[in-house]
């Protein structure tokens, strides 16, 4: 069995491109490995120095992924901050990091135009504190995407630099996770092709929305004025529908909607309504778990506790070997 790590920022609510992307990849991961998930509470203070409430929204993000499927007798699940082994693995990788090849990092310069205002070392280190989270438990494998695999190839490069520094074997240099199919990409109601919920709030239908706000989400979803000759190819837009009903809808429905849009007498209407209604009625369990969790902090606080003992457990032993190879010793 392999060593999985995977993090969770908490910045916001988890919408339905989330859950058939990342909880249900995750739910995969943690029937078949020894998963460690974190929510990387330290990470979000690269962008929100100072958030507004950073614990109501962890609070939030393990409620959420909880509700969702993640299983803590089955994965370890714990907050980031809980393990100061993180922080000592991050300053010991920084000393082994170079200046030059931390700015050359792509989403560093992204953010340093998006926020020049707030180019701070946390920002500029991140690929290291993102190294420490998954190199502090030795993980085999860890879930990217796109966007990360600079990151990625950054943390391999960390850990063979390492092993050769201290003439050890001792860090894996970590592959990404392999899902075997392709993943399932949830496109938002605004018409563009990835659900978002930083580019227009609109967009994305939430897991803990109520039925009402769906329904007016969804009916304000951008279309055209509908197919004019058999055979048409769809707009962006109206392929996001489909797309969409093909994720949450019975094959019927959706086979349905496709025939009528092929010999011209959909009505997006109609569609729209359908599409609501399914879209509800799929995450109705979600939704009633986030009520009753959010209400059970006796029972959050058991999570986080047994989560943070458990990867402080493994990570302690790597600390202890890391100083060791480097040649920290009590007197």
């Amino acid at each position: 069995m392999e060593t999985v790590v995977s993090g969770i920022r908490p910045t916001g609510n988890l919408h339905l491109g989330n859950y058939y992307g990342a909880v249900m990849n995750f739910i995969k991961m943690q029937e078949e490995n020894h998963c460690f998930f974190f929510i990387a509470d330290y990470h979000s203070l690269t962008t929100h120095p100072t958030p507004g409430d950073l614990h109501g929204n962890v609070k939030k993000m393990l409620v959420e992924y909880l509700a969702a499927g993640i299983d803590p007798e089955k994965a370890v699940i714990y907050i980031q901050s809980d393990l100061p082994e993180v922080a000592e693995l991050y300053l010991l990788l920084n000393m082994n990091a170079y200046m030059g090849e931390l700015q050359r990092v792509t989403s560093f310069k992204d953010k340093a135009r998006s926020q020049p205002n707030n180019i701070n070392a946390g920002l500029l280190t991140y690929p290291t504190l993102m190294a420490a989270d998954v190199l502090i438990h030795r993980a085999d494998k860890v879930p990217v995407g796109k966007d990360q695999e600079q990151h990625l190839e950054m943390m391999r490069n960390f850990a063979g630099r390492f092993n050769r520094l201290y003439n050890v074997t001792y860090f894996p240099e970590p592959l990404a996770y392999n899902f075997g199919l392709e993943l399932m990409k949830i496109p938002g109601l605004d018409g563009s092709t990835k659900m978002s919920k930083s580019d227009n709030e609109g967009s994305a239908v939430f897991l803990a929305d109520a039925p009402d706000v769906i329904r007016k989400k969804v009916m304000r979803a951008v279309t055209d004025t509908g197919p004019t000759q058999p055979g048409q190819p769809k707009s962006q837009p109206v392929e996001n529908l489909f797309l969409l009903m093909n994720a949450v809808s019975e094959p019927s429905v959706y086979t349905h909607f496709v025939e009528t849009y092929q010999n011209c007498t959909i009505r997006y209407g109609d569609m729209k309504k359908q599409l609501a209604e399914d879209i509800i009625s799929v995450l109705a369990p979600v939704r009633d778990k986030i009520s009753e969790l959010s209400a059970n902090d006796e029972y959050l606080h058991k999570v986080a506790k047994t989560g943070a003992d458990m990867a402080r457990e493994s990570a302690a032993v790597t600390i202890r070997e890391v100083r060791e190879i480097i040649g920290f010793r009590p007197f």
